[in-house]
C-alpha cells in the first residue's frame, strides 16, 4: 500500500521573520505546500517561493476561516496539515511525524496533536493544549469563525504524541496585538450576534487588553449561555478570577475560582490559585489543603489547557513554605526535594536545599 500524501496549507501576512524556519521544519514530510498570502508588504512571498510555487493571494476580509478554507480548497493530496507561520516541528516531533505518515490510512479522519505555546527559562513547555492538525481532504472539513477559528471535524480522530511548537517573534506580537479585538468590536458595531465561542474569546481579548470590568461582563454572558465547551467554561472562571485580582477584589477572585468546580473536578491551576490566596493571608493550613489537591491526579485524558507547573513543581514549592510555617520542617524539606525533580536548577529550590542542609546539620531535628 502506497504511503499517504500530505498538503501543508498556511495563511500568512508579513511573516518574513519566521516563515523560513517554519517551512524548513516540515518540508520533508509534506508532498505539497499551499501558501495563501493575505497582503504581505515584506519578503514573505519571496521566502515562500523557495519552498513552493503554489502561492495564492487572498483579499483580507477580517475572516480567518474564509482564508483558511480558501487555502484548503487548493489542496490535492490525501491529508491536509495546517500550521501558522510561527509554528515549527522540532527534531523529535519530526521523527514521530514521519512514523505517523508511514502508518496513516484512510480509516483515520483527523489527527489531534499537542500545541506547545509557552515555555519556561529552560525551554520546557508551560502551556499546552490539543488541536486537530491533520485531516483527510476527502472529508471536506471546514473552518468556522471569523477569529479564533476552529476546524470542525468528526469521525475517527487519532490522538498523536506529536507536538507543534509555537515560536512567535516580538515583532509579530506587536503587529497583531489589536487585530483580533478590532474584528470583534467591528462586529458588535454592525449589530452581529455573538456565538458562545465568540463571547468567550472576546472576553479573553478584553482581559488581555486590561479592560477587566468589561471582560468579566462577557465571561458571565458566555457562561449564561450554558452552551460552551466545558474546558472553555472552566477557563472562563479562572480568567475571571484573574480579572478580579487585577481589580483588587480578592473575594470575587476566590468565588470565581470555586465556580470552576461546578463544571468538572478542580483543575490544578484553580487549586493552586486558591492556595496562593490563603498563603498570602498567612492561613497556611488552609493553603496546604489546596496545594495538595493540585497534586492529585487530573481528569483522565483532559483535552483542555495544560499548565504543567500547577500539578508538578509549583505546589511542591509552595507546600515547602507552608509546612515550614506550620512547624513541619521535614515535610517542608521533602516537598522542596520533590520540586527539585522537576526544576533541579531553580534558584528557590537551590536556596531552600542549602538552607535545609545547614538547618538540620546545626539543629539535628
Amino acid at each position: 500500500m502506497a504511503m499517504c500524501t500530505i498538503t501543508l496549507c498556511m495563511i500568512v501576512k508579513n511573516e518574513e521573520e519566521v516563515l523560513h524556519q517554519c517551512l524548513s521544519s516540515v518540508k520533508e514530510i509534506c508532498d505539497e505546500i499551499i501558501i495563501v498570502d493575505t497582503g504581505s508588504m515584506d519578503k514573505t512571498k519571496d521566502i515562500a517561493k523557495n519552498f513552493t510555487e503554489k502561492i495564492f493571494d487572498f483579499e483580507w476580509i477580517d475572516n480567518f476561516s474564509a482564508a483558511r478554507n480558501f487555502a484548503f480548497s487548493h489542496a490535492t493530496k490525501d491529508y491536509i496539515l495546517w500550521l501558522d507561520a510561527d509554528d515549527i516541528l522540532l527534531k523529535e516531533d519530526h521523527q514521530k511525524f514521519k512514523i505517523l505518515k508511514k502508518n496513516l490510512n484512510a480509516s483515520i479522519d483527523a489527527v489531534s496533536m499537542i500545541y506547545n505555546i509557552a515555555f519556561d527559562e529552560y525551554g520546557q513547555p508551560t502551556f499546552s493544549y490539543r488541536r486537530n492538525r491533520l485531516v483527510r481532504r476527502e472529508k471536506k472539513f471546514k473552518w468556522i469563525g471569523l477569529v479564533h477559528e476552529y476546524l470542525e471535524v468528526s469521525g475517527n480522530i487519532y490522538t498523536a504524541d506529536i507536538a507543534i511548537t509555537h515560536r512567535k517573534s516580538d515583532k509579530t506580537k506587536s503587529v497583531q496585538s489589536d487585530r483580533n479585538i478590532l474584528i470583534y468590536e467591528n462586529r458588535l458595531k454592525n449589530g452581529e450576534d455573538f456565538s458562545p465561542r465568540d463571547l468567550y474569546y472576546y472576553a479573553n481579548e478584553l482581559k488581555d487588553h486590561a479592560d477587566f470590568q468589561k471582560a468579566i461582563k462577557y465571561y458571565y454572558n458566555f457562561l449564561d449561555t450554558k452552551k460552551g465547551w466545558i474546558e472553555d467554561e472552566i477557563r472562563a472562571c479562572i480568567n475571571m478570577a484573574e480579572c478580579y485580582r487585577n481589580l483588587g477584589n480578592l473575594i470575587k477572585e476566590k468565588e470565581s475560582l470555586v465556580m470552576s468546580f461546578i463544571y468538572d473536578v478542580p483543575r490544578p491551576e484553580a487549586s493552586c490559585r486558591l492556595g496562593d490566596l490563603y498563603k498570602g493571608n498567612k492561613e497556611f493550613n488552609k493553603a496546604i489543603v489546596w496545594y495538595r489537591l493540585a497534586l492529585e491526579k487530573e481528569a483522565v485524558n483532559n483535552p483542555g489547557f495544560r499548565q504543567e507547573a500547577y500539578s508538578t513543581w509549583y505546589p511542591h514549592l509552595q507546600l515547602c513554605v507552608c509546612y515550614w510555617e506550620t512547624g513541619e520542617q521535614k515535610l517542608a524539606e521533602e516537598h522542596n526535594n520533590r520540586a527539585k525533580v522537576y526544576r533541579p536548577n531553580d534558584s528557590s529550590v537551590k536556596t531552600n536545599e542549602k538552607f535545609f542542609k545547614n538547618y538540620f546539620k546545626n539543629y539535628d531535628v
